[in-house]
């Protein structure tokens, strides 16, 4: 497992986990700073665009934690983080937004928002699987492991998968997002670029996530290759 190729698989996805984290922090910690124009909370322009969209019944929560906002499509809720819950900045509203563009995909039966609900309860079973096999396999050792890290590759795919899945749906949110502020009159035309550039760098994790998943496994799979 951590062999003397593992850092070259593993350094690339650090870094852009970490650039990502960065981006994210630095770009909403200055937005969340600038008022919205309308003086509109988080909360309301969420309740705005549901209530837009025919979606009443769909509540708007609040929740503990720093950026811990999303969207539970199993209790069909929106949960925002106390600073964008009640926070009146670009950054909050955007954010808000962002969620209740996820209730609108499932309004509308987003094909991949759908698809990834359908692959949650394996991703979680496959996040810890993996790499238990694997370590049995290394336990058992010989052909054993070749066998068992076989498994573990088909296993970690599946999380590969989940984590591509994700970027379609998070993207298809942010743009339903802007679209819906414009249209509704929740932000004006001025703060547009500053709500991008929020949401694509919130974004820009779930690329890192991605890309680090997508390392994973290549490293799995040269590791297998040299078990041959």
């Amino acid at each position: 497992m951590f062999d003397s190729t593992y850092l070259l698989f593993a350094i690339p996805g650090l870094i852009l986990g970490m650039y990502a984290q960065f981006k994210l922090m630095s770009t909403y910690g200055h937005y969340v700073r600038v008022p919205a124009a309308t003086g509109l909370s988080g909360a309301q322009a969420a309740r705005a665009i549901l209530d837009d969209a025919g979606l009443y019944d769909t509540p708007v929560n609040e929740v503990g934690g720093h950026l811990t906002d999303h969207y539970d499509p199993i209790k069909k809720a929106l949960f925002l983080s106390s600073e964008n819950f009640h926070g009146r900045s670009v950054a909050a509203v955007g954010v808000a937004a962002h969620e209740a563009g996820h209730a609108l995909q499932h309004k509308h039966a987003y094909a991949p928002l759908q698809f990834r609900m359908m692959m949650v309860p394996v991703t979680k079973f496959a996040s810890f699987a993996w790499m238990g096999i694997l370590v049995l396999g290394m336990i058992l050792g010989g052909a054993y492991f070749s066998k068992f890290l076989g498994i573990a590759i088909a296993i970690f795919a599946i999380i590969t998968l989940f984590q591509i899945v994700t970027l379609p749906v998070e993207y298809d949110a942010s743009r339903r997002a802007k679209a819906q502020l414009l249209s509704l009159g929740l932000v004006r035309q001025a703060e547009s670029g500053a709500v991008s550039r929020v949401l694509n760098a919130a974004a820009l994790t779930y690329v890192a996530a991605m890309v680090t998943s997508v390392l994973q496994l290549l490293h799995l799979v040269s590791l297998a290759r040299r078990q041959q």
